[in-house]
């Protein structure tokens, strides 16, 4: 049985909608009545910016010209499914993402917003503003995952490093005063995408509910391991304002989200395609295991929480 069923009534009269309501009632799901704005608001963060995240990652490493993950860096944990799920969007067709963003006029104003966090956040790490950057910080995390009461979608990162396309190096370099061990990384990424949610008022996990994608599962999995955890959010931010390993790849990755944004408020789709062809041709030749592994870590994760959500409902039932 499904658990709801989204019914949008758009440009119908009520008998066709009491008609649908008929024909699915021995499904014996919950109804949900979204408009078609509410509805293009959740498509929008649960595909379009969260893809835009990942096309600016990858349009960043590309314009670096350097696949980190083979140099010591995005080897562990979250950064594992930054690298995997950025290669398994560029290595499908152009089209598949355009007209999620270009068509979905939700889709234009979270990106821009995305792109505005990631700039805001950049200039607040690059002035070395510890209390303007962990008042914006810690407010995003309050305002997006003040509620801790669900159990999180991802509980170790263990899981994560069996899916890891690089190695780690065997002599840490540069040390954070938190982890002890290296390389320290600001996660501008994940920053941004809850600061965006909550300047938008967004609930992601209500979208989670209701229009869930194995991408946006790990995404917001992979923010709120970072944000509910005060140490590693702590670490982040102190990379962000003290650690200049990854500030270069940070600015890239800031020139690479405004430039999507720019490129989807065109509305342009030859505009799209050129701009996604040219970062995906630079990671053509790491497609092939990237997607085979990218696969299996989904598949990992996603029966994880599975099991998980299986034993506390036999448990509420004890």
């Amino acid at each position: 049985m499904f658990h709801f069923q989204v019914l949008i009534k758009h440009r119908a009269p009520d008998s066709a909608l009491q008609l649908v309501e008929s024909i699915l009632r021995p499904l014996q799901s919950r109804y949900v009545y979204l408009s078609y704005e509410d509805h293009d608001i959740v498509t929008a963060n649960t595909q379009a910016v969260t893809h835009a995240a990942f096309l600016s990652m990858g349009t960043a490493w590309s314009c670096e010209s350097t696949y980190p993950w083979e140099h010591g860096y995005y080897v562990k944990g979250i950064e594992t499914v930054k690298v995997n799920i950025m290669l398994r969007i560029y290595s499908n067709k152009w089209h598949v993402y355009a007209g999620l963003a270009i068509l979905n006029p939700s889709a234009r104003i979270q990106i821009d917003q995305y792109a505005r966090s990631t700039s805001e956040i950049f200039k607040l790490m690059l002035s070395a503003d510890d209390v303007g950057l962990r008042q914006r910080i810690y407010g995003a995390r309050d305002a997006v995952f003040g509620a801790a009461d669900r159990a999180p979608i991802l509980l170790s990162e263990d899981i994560l490093d069996r899916f890891s396309l690089g190695r780690r190096p065997s002599v840490d370099n540069i040390l954070t005063p938190i982890e002890g061990r290296a390389p320290a990384n600001s996660h501008l990424s994940l920053l941004a995408m809850v600061d965006c949610w909550a300047r938008l008022g967004i609930q992601p996990f209500v979208h989670l509910d209701l229009a869930a994608t194995p991408i946006f599962r790990l995404w917001i999995g992979v923010a709120e391991y970072l944000f509910r955890s005060q140490e590693r959010l702590d670490a982040a931010i102190f990379a962000a304002l003290y650690d200049s390993s990854h500030r270069s790849n940070d600015m890239e990755f800031v020139i690479a989200a405004r430039g999507w944004s720019q490129c989807i408020s065109f509305g342009n789709f030859d505009l799209y395609k050129e701009r996604f062809s040219q970062s995906a041709s630079f990671f053509q030749s790491r497609f092939e295991d990237a997607t085979k592994i990218g696969s299996a870590m989904i598949q990992a994760i996603m029966d994880s929480s599975k099991e998980r959500k299986d034993d506390d409902e036999l448990g509420d039932t004890k």
